[in-house]
Formats: structure tokens, C-alpha cells, sequence
């Protein structure tokens, strides 16, 4: 056999050996894709966990699996347990609310056809020009809506605190991939990293931008999320509203929302309250809203997610709402996480030498990180560990 032969031999079984690869990945997506989000939080759950779990390494003179066990039980203290308390909580507020819409005691459209009738008359006048006064069908559709947020918050609410099976199986999936993650994730890192065929330089900023990224989105949002739902539901629980929980939840979930979230909550109850004629409660909550909850999100998203992304807000926005539009929940790690690397690897191909662009491969540096991003910063080794 000639070398030209061998040379298109051993090209052909690469194009082959390819070819099989990505199928047998696609495949693979489309098995664990029922299993993303679980798959997804398990990955996140080890991230955020790992400087601990170094800590606790040192100090256990390199037990991995007494190290990373006892990881996983401060991961179960901190986040499982209180997430299921809160579930237990949010299933009888919201049941509780769903009864009393049933029966008529609580009864959104009456509120609604109030906060209409004291309107000033110029704004009737505008509402009746884009057809908005057909207080009948408005009522009940505002109506049919709450009962079934109400109803679908407290089904999934119960179904969790009774552990169906889909609950239990993602949350198992999400655990027990996690302390996988935690122990041997040094070694999942290394045969990644020596697989993907890029040089040590560009795989070192992609996973830098990658986990900084990750840990940013959900140390902010969800720091933040907690913050605004927290200060909501006592503001709430002071004024004497019902389910402060069930409320506080609504609000932690929607701040995950730049700029509006938790307002879509506390400003419709702020009116609810003027229309009872409960001004001070009413004026209360609307200084409580705008001074402290909005301080939160106008003060602290920026500083904790914004400024470890190196992302400006619009993109932060706009890929939140873009990801969880598409993924649901998951999205609002999902979507800045995706543009963060889309800039990275555009940073990447751009600034790589080229002889067409006379670039001087000698003075390329490839280790610095974008200046897209305002910053630069050699990679640090340390970060390819997860």
C-alpha cells in the first residue's frame, strides 16, 4: 500500500469514526432529553457546590466519598429541605385560595370592576376607543384565568409535597448525578477537555466563560429572587394579605424577570388595597415596592450578574426571557449561558490568526480573555476544575 493510501485510508476511517460520533451523541441527547432539566440542575448543583466540597477534601485528606457526601448533605440542608417545606406551604395557601375563589368569598372581578368604576372618565373614554369596557367578558376572563393559576399552582404544588413519581425520579436523577459530579468531576473534566479538539488556550476561556457564567446567572437570580419574594411575602404577612407564601413564591418566581418581575405582583395588590380603601396599606405597600424590593433588583442583579458575566443588561434581559420562553424555568440559566459562549467563540474565530487577514500569528495571544466583555484576564488553571 502506497502512503497516498494509506493517508485516504486513515482519512476515511476519521470521516467515518465522526460520522458514527455524532450519531451515537444524538442519540444520546434524544434518551436523556426527558431527563434535561434534571440533568441540567444535577450539572449546576455541582458547580456551585464544588469550592466546598475542595475545602472539605483538604481537610479529609482526599476522602472522596466521605468529602463529597458530606457535600451533598449540606446541598440537602440548604436547598432540598427548604424547597420542600416551601412546596408543603405554597400546596395549602394555594389550595385554601382556590376554595374561597370557588365559593365566591374572594372574587377577582368584583376588584377589578372597582378599580373601573373609579377610573377618572378620560381614561374611560380611551378604554371605550380600543373596545376595553366590555366589563362582562374582561370579568370573566380575568375570572376563568386566576381560578385556573390558582387551581394549576395548587396541583403541582400538591403533587409535589405528595412525591408523585415524576417528582421523585428528577429530583433523585438531579441528586445522585450531582454527587457523581462532585467526587469524579476533576476526572469527567480531564477526558472532555482531551477530547474536544481545540487548543489548551481556547478551552480554557470557553470553560472559564462557561462556569463564570453558570455561577453568576444563579448566584445573582436566584439571590435576588429570594431577596424580592422574601421581602414581598413579609410585607404581605404585615398587611394582612392572605398566603403570604403562595404570594412570595409568585414574586421570587417572576423577579427572575429583569426590571418588572416582582412589581407584576405587589402593584395589582397595591390597587386591590386602594380600591378596599385601605390608603395607608395601599401607600405602604407601593413605598415598600419601589424603595426596597425595586433597590434590590436595580441594585444587586447588575453588581452579581452582570458584572461576573461581563454582559451588558440588554443581553442579559433579552436572553433571559428568550431562554425561559423556550425552556421554561430552566431558560433563565439556559439563555445567558448560550450568549455568553456565542460571544465567546464569535471572540475566538475573529481574533485567530489568519494569514488571508495578515494577521501575525506572534502577536495573537490567545489566553486573554474578550475585550467584548470589558476585561482582560488570563485563565486561570484552576477553573477546569468544576
Amino acid at each position: 500500500m502506497t502512503p497516498f493510501d494509506s493517508n485516504a485510508a486513515q482519512r476515511a476511517d476519521k470521516r467515518t469514526l465522526l460520522i458514527l460520533l455524532v450519531g451515537i451523541s444524538l442519540a444520546l441527547g434524544w434518551i436523556l432529553l426527558p431527563f434535561y432539566g434534571a440533568i441540567l440542575w444535577g450539572f449546576i448543583i455541582a458547580l456551585m457546590a464544588a469550592p466546598l466540597h475542595r475545602r472539605l477534601l483538604a481537610r479529609m485528606k482526599f476522602q472522596r466519598n466521605q468529602a463529597a457526601l458530606l457535600t451533598m448533605l449540606a446541598v440537602l440542608i440548604v436547598v432540598v429541605l427548604p424547597f420542600v417545606l416551601i412546596t408543603v406551604s405554597i400546596a395549602t395557601e394555594a389550595t385554601g385560595m382556590y376554595q374561597r375563589m370557588q365559593s365566591d368569598e374572594l372574587n377577582p372581578a368584583r376588584y377589578l370592576r372597582r378599580v373601573f368604576d373609579a377610573l377618572p372618565q378620560w381614561v374611560g373614554s380611551v378604554l371605550d376607543r380600543f373596545g376595553l369596557t366590555n366589563f362582562d367578558k374582561l370579568q370573566a376572563r380575568v375570572s376563568a384565568l386566576l381560578s385556573q393559576g390558582t387551581q394549576f399552582i395548587a396541583t403541582q404544588a400538591l403533587n409535589m409535597g405528595q412525591f408523585t413519581f415524576d417528582f421523585v425520579a428528577n429530583l433523585f436523577i438531579t441528586l445522585y448525578l450531582s454527587f457523581f459530579l462532585i467526587r469524579d468531576g476533576d476526572a469527567v473534566l480531564r477526558v472532555m477537555h482531551h477530547g474536544v479538539p481545540l487548543s489548551d488556550a481556547h478551552k480554557r476561556e470557553l470553560w472559564l466563560k462557561f462556569t463564570t457564567v453558570i455561577r453568576a446567572t444563579v448566584k445573582g437570580n436566584l439571590l435576588v429572587a429570594a431577596l424580592q419574594g422574601a421581602l414581598g411575602g413579609v410585607a404581605f404577612w404585615v398587611l394582612g394579605i392572605g398566603a403570604p407564601v403562595l404570594w412570595a413564591v409568585l414574586m421570587a418566581f417572576l423577579s427572575l424577570l429583569p426590571a418588572v418581575g416582582a412589581g407584576l405582583v405587589w402593584v395589582p395588590v397595591a390597587i386591590y388595597l386602594l380600591m378596599q380603601g385601605a390608603l395607608w396599606q395601599s401607600l405602604a405597600l407601593i413605598a415598600w415596592g419601589v424603595l426596597v424590593i425595586g433597590l434590590v433588583d436595580n441594585l444587586l442583579r447588575p453588581m452579581l450578574v452582570g458584572k461576573d458575566t461581563r454582559m451588558p443588561d440588554y443581553v442579559v434581559l433579552i436572553t433571559t426571557l428568550g431562554g425561559m420562553a423556550v425552556m421554561g424555568i430552566n431558560g433563565f440559566v439556559v439563555g445567558p449561558t448560550v450568549a455568553a459562549m456565542f460571544m465567546a467563540v464569535w471572540h475566538i474565530y475573529s481574533t485567530a490568526p489568519d494569514t488571508n487577514n495578515n494577521i501575525d500569528p506572534a502577536k495573537y495571544n490567545a489566553q486573554q480573555t474578550p475585550h467584548l466583555y470589558g476585561h482582560t484576564q488570563a485563565p486561570d488553571s484552576r477553573t477546569l476544575k468544576p
